[in-house]
């Protein structure tokens, strides 16, 4: 499947008095691991939703093997799982500067027509992208 890697370091503001980043910070962490998966395959997540499809997540795990610290420079790593339908699925794995993998996740996302709210299927463009990289 298809992987991308992003970097970015721990702002203090996303951390709790131990110094370790919230837990509560690490969706966000998982968003922007999504929207650069998009970007690197040539899609623009703000275009799909000016275009009436928003992907709202529907599923979110998360385990915490080791912690991120303050100014911790991370990894992740984020890995579109199988073809998408009405929904699309992404692991995810977080390293820290020594490469030790101090995160895994999961998340399920679902297509949504913005007119009506109802599922609908993958734009075409995205699926015709895919089918062209790796199905």
């Amino acid at each position: 499947m298809i992987t991308n890697l992003i970097q970015f370091r721990i702002r203090y503001a996303e951390t709790d008095q131990m110094s370790y980043a919230y837990h509560g910070n690490y969706a966000q962490y998982l968003e922007m691991g999504r929207i650069e998966w998009l970007r690197n395959i040539g899609i623009s997540y703000k275009k799909m939703e000016e275009q009436g499809i928003m992907l709202p997540v529907i599923n979110l795990n998360i385990n915490y093997l080791k912690p991120a610290k303050y100014d911790d420079l991370l990894t992740l790593k984020t890995t579109l799982l199988q073809k998408p339908s009405a929904k699309i699925n992404f692991g995810y794995e977080i390293y820290n500067e020594k490469n030790e993998l101090i995160t895994t996740a999961s998340t399920t996302l679902v297509f949504v027509n913005m007119k009506n709210s109802k599922p609908t299927r993958p734009p075409a463009y995205l699926l015709n992208k895919l089918d062209k990289i790796i199905f």
